[in-house]
């Protein structure tokens, strides 16, 4: 058979898998995120005054805030591992 009598080869579906790794991804930093802040809520029980709070309340947002940079972090990392692989894997 020669090359203008064979049928067109079906396109291949596309997975999604990156999309799926990184929703889950995003997930897990929002339960990170939620667990961190209502944890921080109900970890001090021996110190009272306003000290102590206060005290409780800057360590809470001091962590959240290191949770944000991490997940900016990841995402930032995932965005350019995502276009490198999009540029190494596209059709010339």
């Amino acid at each position: 058979m020669s090359d203008q009598t064979r049928a067109p080869a079906k396109p291949r579906r596309r997975r999604r898998i990156f999309l799926w790794f990184f929703l889950a991804v995003q997930a897990i930093f929002i339960i990170w995120l939620i667990t961190g802040g209502t944890a921080a809520d109900h970890s001090v029980t021996h110190c009272t005054g306003a000290n102590c709070k206060g005290a409780t309340e800057a360590g809470s947002a001091i962590g959240i805030g290191l949770i944000v940079v991490f997940w900016m972090v990841v995402d930032v990392i995932l965005g350019v591992t995502y276009g490198v692989y999009r540029l190494a894997t596209r059709e010339r």
